[in-house]
């Protein structure tokens, strides 16, 4: 598909995990690839300022927490309490390490950088507007700018005490309390952390339950967990106005609450970085959240430019964006058909809760919809040698299947590994047919003491169910 009547076969804005995955297949097809980064260095929100920093904070605050709560260290009279910056540090190592081992993807691959803010002159060119002042023209472009929290235009951002999730990550010091206005997947995940810490937490949701989109029975284990850690959560509240004070922030809700916290961090939202990229200029139009829509190839309205990861919306998970830019690189590349290029269907969400959440296909509620004749399988952590010894005991497995022909129809995880553990389901619901059924978990030997035997459990469970 080479091009010479082109700078490049292929534009890449962005170098989060869309625009990686895009710019490596492109490139391992031959391709002459190019991809545009705004900020010095690459790896996008994800690596910077969203999941490796908000996960390497996690990890520490369940590591230091764990030990400090160990029976035997407070015995020989260890205590200790440590900073956000203390809990930070490996977060920006670990940041440090990634940006490295990206960039040799690109320098392995002969895919410049161009360093600058990228806008549309016309449908093939670009001009890039930073370091690399310059116009450059491509026959294929893929948009994979990410996203940033959305900020309502009545919140004071510039206020001490009121955060995003980007500006949270930097929090000097531990509040006594703090409002999370928003339940999504990163105010839950938030509020596990902050609880953690000790920090007393306000969950406010505007809708009637916690991650709607997941199974039921993991919804409700989830806000057990939390209240049973001392979060509070309220539902179906929505916003009146948020007022910053000098020793605190004032949340007032429409429904005459007024909740007041050392800070409050909105998790309400995200917005497609499209602003600034000049798409009037190709007859694009991004909608009211700067998002793009796509079709199943991952093109847009214009057939030539594709968008991938958190620019198009849900599911807003890197690993999601990573499979999208490979997708619409095969797709431009060796013009196969999504369907056909990668599973692109078959994602599983990965919540990093405490307990963490994973899950894999269809739901209880979205099988009993579709009058699909299921059946149940389920496993408590709670009675799993495994669990037993490393303590971590609160969670359970469960297999959606098939009765009458034992296909693996959805798995749903919570508890401790589960972003882990789901993968073994996954695999097993992608087999041929006739070998995606949960005869694979009854009739396999999984190593004792392990987590992953939560499957033969579950599945040895549900296959009693029969008759």
């Amino acid at each position: 598909m080479s091009n010479s009547t082109y700078d490049y076969d292929v534009l890449v804005i962005g170098t989060g995990p869309g625009g990686e995955g895009a710019a490596m297949q492109a490139a391992k097809a031959g391709l002459r690839v190019a991809v545009v980064e705004r900020h010095t260095s690459i790896g996008g929100g994800c690596t910077h300022w969203g999941t490796i920093p908000s996960k390497a904070l996690r990890y520490s605050i369940s590591s230091v927490m764990n030990a400090l709560g160990s029976p035997v260290l407070r015995a020989c009279g260890v205590h200790a309490n440590p900073t956000m910056k203390q809990l930070r540090s490996s977060a920006q190592q670990i940041i440090g390490k990634q940006v490295s081992m990206r960039q040799t993807f690109y320098d392995r691959n002969n895919v410049p950088v161009l360093v600058g803010q990228a806008s549309f002159v016309d449908d093939h060119t670009i001009r890039i507007d930073g370091q690399s002042d310059q116009k450059v023209t491509a026959n294929k472009i893929v948009i994979a700018v990410g996203s940033r929290p959305y900020h309502p235009p009545d919140v004071d951002f510039e206020h001490p005490r009121i955060f995003d999730s980007d500006t949270i990550l930097g929090i000097d010091e531990k509040p006594f309390s703090i409002t999370i206005y928003g339940a999504g997947v990163i105010g839950c995940e938030y509020a596990s952390m902050f609880r953690n810490l000790g920090i007393k937490v306000n969950l406010i949701n505007t809708r009637a339950k916690l991650l709607e989109f997941l199974d039921d029975e993991i919804i409700d284990a989830l806000a057990y967990h939390m209240r049973d850690q001392g979060v509070v959560i309220r539902h179906n509240e929505t916003l009146d106005k948020i007022e910053g004070v000098d020793d605190g922030v004032i949340l007032h809700l429409k429904s005459g609450k007024q909740l007041k916290s050392d800070a409050l961090l909105w998790a309400n939202g995200r917005q497609g970085n499209t602003d600034g990229l000049g798409l009037e200029n190709v007859g694009l139009t991004p909608d009211k959240r700067g998002q793009l829509e796509v079709d199943e190839q991952f093109q847009t309205a214009r057939d030539h430019i594709y968008a991938v990861g958190d620019v198009i919306g849900f599911p807003s998970l890197a690993s999601a964006a990573y499979t999208q830019g490979r997708a619409a690189a095969r797709h431009f590349s060796d013009s196969v058909e999504v369907e056909s290029n990668l599973r692109i269907r078959d994602i599983p969400t990965g919540i990093y809760t405490s307990p963490e959440i994973s899950s894999v296909g269809k739901t209880e509620r979205e099988l009993t919809e579709e009058c699909v004749p299921y059946e149940v399988g389920s496993s408590q952590f709670k009675s799993l040698a495994r669990a037993q010894i490393t303590g971590r005991t609160a969670g359970m497995l469960k297999i959606l299947f098939h009765r009458e022909t034992r296909e693996v129809l959805g798995v749903h995880c919570f508890g401790a590994e589960a972003s882990e553990i789901i993968h073994i389901g996954q695999a097993i619901m992608n087999q041929p047919e006739g070998h995606n059924t949960i005869d694979y978990f009854v009739d396999t030997t999984f190593n004792y003491p392990t987590m992953a035997e939560a499957y033969r459990v579950a599945a040895l469970n549900g296959y009693n169910r029969l008759f």
